[in-house]
């Protein structure tokens, strides 16, 4: 894709990253060759603008392994081995490594995410489709991803968490945040979020659940160890836990919100070692 002077211009971009443009265009105006340039420049951000601006593209970009400061792809990114750099990795569609992905500010894909090991970034970690790690998924701020997000062990934020797809973990979710998912939750270990812990089917853990604020989910709640929340604690359908359910001062526990009253027995069971003293509604059934 070639970049006119018009085409350019017609997006409004800053007067300094304009003029830059003018100056480095007579090296000729291919879209990735601009965003190469751009980066050898440390104008990342700059790349960054004129990838959302301009999109993704077809091509795709297959190296051995990758220790840069920064890459921003308009395509597809292949790489055998790892990838190692100081600031941003971000494609344009997916990113798919043998070993791990280690970005100093920021991981960001217009598509999905694949490691068969680590994802860390020292800043968010971004998706428009699946973000998937056979080890760990890192970010020291935000997960967004419009897919499902799915580690074999840890899944932590730095601040929230926020998947429109399903959140899966062989074993914690930890966010400092909110976690806020469209589907299902469900952690090997603990599920635990600083603000509130809202999904839209089901949340289950292998080992406690804690909220910092509300927790909330459109089906069942079900985890081992104790279930608590410094707010209100509301399910779809039951809440149960081989140990305790707990809410903050003040707050209930709301079961069966999204079944029949005449079915409660069967689809709103709240059941742990001894009934809460917060139970506002749904089936009271001894563990």
């Amino acid at each position: 894709m070639e970049l006119s002077q018009n085409f350019v211009k017609a997006k409004r971009p800053c007067a300094d990253g304009y003029k830059w443009f003018l100056r480095n265009r007579h090296g000729g105006s291919d879209y990735q060759r601009l965003l190469d340039a751009l980066v050898q420049a440390d104008r990342v951000g700059d790349a960054c603008w004129l990838l959302d601006q301009f999109g993704p593209t077809d091509t795709i970009l297959t190296l051995d392994a990758l220790d840069a400061k920064a890459l921003v792809f308009a395509g597809t990114v292949i790489v055998r081995g790892g990838i190692d750099v100081e600031s941003v990795v971000r494609a344009g569609r997916s990113i798919c490594v043998g070993a791990g992905i280690r970005a100093g500010t920021a991981m960001v894909a217009g598509e999905d995410i694949d490691s068969a090991a680590n994802l860390y970034s020292g800043g968010t970690i971004e998706a428009g489709g699946d973000v998937k790690a056979n080890w760990d998924i890192e970010a020291e701020t935000e997960i967004d991803c419009k897919g499902n997000v799915r580690a074999g062990w840890d899944v932590t934020a730095g601040e929230r968490i926020a998947v429109r797809g399903n959140l899966r973990a062989g074993e914690n979710i930890v966010a400092q945040g909110a976690i806020r998912c469209g589907q299902g939750i469900k952690a090997g270990g603990n599920i635990e979020g600083q603000h509130d812990i809202v999904a839209g089917c089901g949340i289950e853990a292998g080992g406690a659940i804690r909220a910092g604020q509300h927790l909330v989910a459109g089906w069942g709640i079900k985890a081992r160890e104790t279930i608590a929340a410094e707010g209100a604690i509301k399910a779809g359908e039951g809440v149960q836990t081989e140990e305790d359910i707990l809410t903050g001062a003040g707050y209930g526990i709301y079961a069966g919100l999204n079944v029949r009253i005449d079915i409660w027995e069967d689809s709103a069971r709240i059941v742990a070692r001894r009934k809460p003293a917060t139970l506002v509604c749904g089936s009271w059934q001894p563990r």
